[in-house]
Protein backbone atom coordinates (compact mmCIF):
# COMPACT_ATOMS: atom_id res chain seq x y z
CA UNK A 1 0.00 0.00 0.00
CA UNK A 2 1.68 3.79 -0.98
CA UNK A 3 2.61 5.71 1.72
CA UNK A 4 0.91 9.30 1.61
CA UNK A 5 3.52 12.32 1.30
CA UNK A 6 2.29 13.82 4.32
CA UNK A 7 2.31 10.70 6.48
CA UNK A 8 6.12 10.82 5.78
CA UNK A 9 6.70 14.39 6.49
CA UNK A 10 5.06 14.04 9.69
CA UNK A 11 7.56 11.72 10.56
CA UNK A 12 10.23 13.85 9.76
CA UNK A 13 8.90 17.18 10.75
CA UNK A 14 9.46 18.49 14.37
CA UNK A 15 7.49 20.47 16.95
CA UNK A 16 9.48 23.65 17.83
CA UNK A 17 7.26 23.73 20.89
CA UNK A 18 8.26 20.45 22.34
CA UNK A 19 11.26 20.49 24.19
CA UNK A 20 14.68 18.38 23.58
CA UNK A 21 15.99 15.59 26.03
CA UNK A 22 19.28 14.42 26.73
CA UNK A 23 19.03 10.33 28.01
CA UNK A 24 21.90 8.79 28.98
CA UNK A 25 21.37 4.31 28.60
CA UNK A 26 22.93 1.79 30.85
CA UNK A 27 26.16 0.30 29.68
CA UNK A 28 28.36 -2.43 30.56
CA UNK A 29 31.77 -0.60 31.17
CA UNK A 30 30.88 2.65 33.61
CA UNK A 31 30.64 2.37 37.69
CA UNK A 32 27.49 3.21 38.93
CA UNK A 33 29.57 5.54 41.28
CA UNK A 34 31.48 6.97 38.03
CA UNK A 35 28.13 7.89 36.19
CA UNK A 36 26.81 9.78 40.20
CA UNK A 37 29.68 11.59 39.78
CA UNK A 38 29.49 12.79 35.78
CA UNK A 39 25.52 14.14 36.83
CA UNK A 40 27.02 15.62 39.74
CA UNK A 41 29.92 17.54 38.01
CA UNK A 42 28.45 18.01 34.61
CA UNK A 43 24.80 19.23 35.92
CA UNK A 44 25.71 20.03 38.92
CA UNK A 45 23.29 17.90 40.74
CA UNK A 46 22.76 17.21 44.53
CA UNK A 47 24.25 13.83 45.60
CA UNK A 48 20.64 12.85 46.04
CA UNK A 49 19.30 13.34 42.59
CA UNK A 50 22.52 12.18 41.13
CA UNK A 51 21.98 8.63 42.22
CA UNK A 52 18.45 8.68 41.59
CA UNK A 53 19.20 8.80 38.43
CA UNK A 54 21.78 7.03 38.00
CA UNK A 55 19.60 4.18 39.79
CA UNK A 56 17.26 4.54 36.74
CA UNK A 57 19.31 3.99 34.27
CA UNK A 58 21.10 1.21 36.10
CA UNK A 59 17.72 -0.11 36.63
CA UNK A 60 15.05 1.12 33.53
CA UNK A 61 17.71 1.26 30.94
CA UNK A 62 17.84 5.15 30.47
CA UNK A 63 17.05 8.03 32.19
CA UNK A 64 16.30 11.43 30.82
CA UNK A 65 19.12 13.64 32.56
CA UNK A 66 18.83 17.22 30.74
CA UNK A 67 15.94 18.84 29.01
CA UNK A 68 16.07 22.42 27.20
CA UNK A 69 16.57 23.33 23.41
CA UNK A 70 18.62 21.48 20.70
CA UNK A 71 21.30 22.76 20.65
CA UNK A 72 21.57 22.51 24.66
CA UNK A 73 20.73 19.23 24.12
CA UNK A 74 23.06 18.42 21.43
CA UNK A 75 26.05 19.73 23.63
CA UNK A 76 24.80 17.62 26.81
CA UNK A 77 24.77 14.56 24.76
CA UNK A 78 28.32 14.91 23.45
CA UNK A 79 29.33 16.21 26.77
CA UNK A 80 28.36 12.54 28.11
CA UNK A 81 30.03 11.00 25.23
CA UNK A 82 32.91 12.58 26.46
CA UNK A 83 32.72 11.08 29.90
CA UNK A 84 32.55 7.70 27.80
CA UNK A 85 28.77 7.55 28.54
CA UNK A 86 26.12 6.31 26.01
CA UNK A 87 23.54 9.29 25.32
CA UNK A 88 21.17 10.28 22.65
CA UNK A 89 19.00 13.74 22.55
CA UNK A 90 15.86 13.29 20.67
CA UNK A 91 12.48 15.72 20.81
CA UNK A 92 9.74 14.71 23.34
CA UNK A 93 6.59 13.80 21.55
CA UNK A 94 2.95 15.22 22.58
CA UNK A 95 2.71 12.43 24.86
CA UNK A 96 5.63 13.33 26.99
CA UNK A 97 7.32 10.65 25.83
CA UNK A 98 11.52 11.09 24.68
Amino acid sequence: MPVAESDVLADVQTDPALPWVTIVFNDPVNLMSYVTYVFRSYFGYSREKAAELMRQVHCEGKAIVSQGSREEMEKDTAAMHGFGLWASCRQMDSGGAA
